[in-house]
């Protein structure tokens, strides 16, 4: 028996009934040759862990833009702790954890440089809107490998689009990811406005804090524990009401006092004037982008191709290409 065969038989021997077993995935786009050593959901996130868009990751922003500081969190880090959070929370409901890392380390691989910022500029400049989500999935299928896709598995494309919006994954390790992004987001988000003087821990709404904990541990380990104990032993992953009102609420203050407010705004304008300067320029010069985005203009039109190119930059790279087109390099008076 090989060792792919041993797992596959120890999913199907320890696993709960509502678990996806890799053995019965809806399998690939492309076949693909055997592989004996893994299941076909972790030979997914080792194909996510190796490729360009994963290591992108750590020079995206994730709320505060070119923080100053080595502490903030980046795309990257918020994937890891996403990872972690799904982990858990799989592991608990005895359902299958190498799918739901699968889709928590793929999830944000589509998105923009500057957070959220550039993804809400993006949005406004392209023709039928812009979502991570999607733009996620798209990477997968289609921009990494040359064009070709990282051919993952069904279960893992389905929760990688449906991490968020409102239609949910189809299997219970997404629904897993689902949840920890939120449960992630929220709580290192009120870490890091803390730590930059944004917020202070008497801000926080206290209704909230006493129902789930003073400190960062204590919320995350309360929402991981209510989820747990709400779905075990249940076809669902969600957490009790109350825990889930409590975040909710913790939700909507952070876009109160934090991600609407006047100094992220300013940043905001800033960014939105890059990113569209980006795709205003490369919209009339598709041909001065790299040429797997050419190829894709001549296959599905100029504004697919800069759409891909811009989501697909680093806040630094983002920045940087700005000030080679826009900026006339500084005259020191030498010839």
């Amino acid at each position: 028996m090989t060792i792919k065969a041993m797992l596959e038989q120890r999913e199907r021997d320890t696993l709960s009934p509502f678990a996806q077993l890799s053995a019965e995935s809806r399998g690939r786009e492309r076949p693909v040759g055997s592989d004996d050593m893994r299941t076909e959901f972790q030979r997914d996130r080792d194909r996510i862990l190796h490729c360009k868009s994963f290591r992108r990751l750590k020079g995206k922003t994730q709320v505060f833009l070119s923080p100053q500081g080595d502490h903030y969190r980046t795309r990257l880090t918020h994937t890891l702790e996403v990872t972690q959070v799904a982990r858990t929370l799989a592991r608990s409901l005895r359902l299958n954890e190498d799918l739901a890392e699968a889709i928590a380390m793929g999830h944000d691989l589509g998105h923009t440089p500057f957070g959220h910022a550039g993804e809400a500029a993006l949005d406004k400049l392209i023709e039928g809107g812009f979502e991570h989500r999607e733009q996620s999935r798209r990477v997968v299928e289609v921009l990494e490998r040359g064009g070709q896709g990282l051919n993952l598995t069904w279960e893992v494309r389905d929760g990688i689009e449906h991490h968020s919006g409102k239609v949910r994954p189809q299997t219970l390790e997404g629904c897993c990811v689902h949840l920890a992004d939120r449960i992630a987001y929220i709580n290192h988000d009120i870490d890091d406005a803390i730590r930059a003087g944004v917020l202070r821990e008497s801000d926080l709404p206290r209704r909230a804090i006493k129902l789930l904990g003073k400190t960062h541990g204590e919320r995350v380990g309360a929402m991981i524990a209510s989820v747990i104990r709400h779905s075990e032993g249940r076809n669902e992953a969600a957490m009790d009401p109350e825990i889930w009102d409590a975040l909710l609420e913790l939700r909507a203050f952070m876009f109160e006092r934090v991600y609407s407010r006047d100094w992220a705004n300013d940043e905001c304008r800033k960014t939105h004037h890059i990113v569209t300067e980006l795709v205003g320029y490369y919209m009339e010069h598709p041909g001065q982008m790299p040429n797997e985005y050419v190829e894709i203009v001549y296959r599905e039109g100029t504004q697919r191709g800069v759409c891909d190119y811009v989501a697909c930059m680093t806040d630094a790279y983002a920045v940087k290409t700005y000030q080679k087109l826009f900026i006339p390099p500084f005259f020191d008076g030498t010839v």
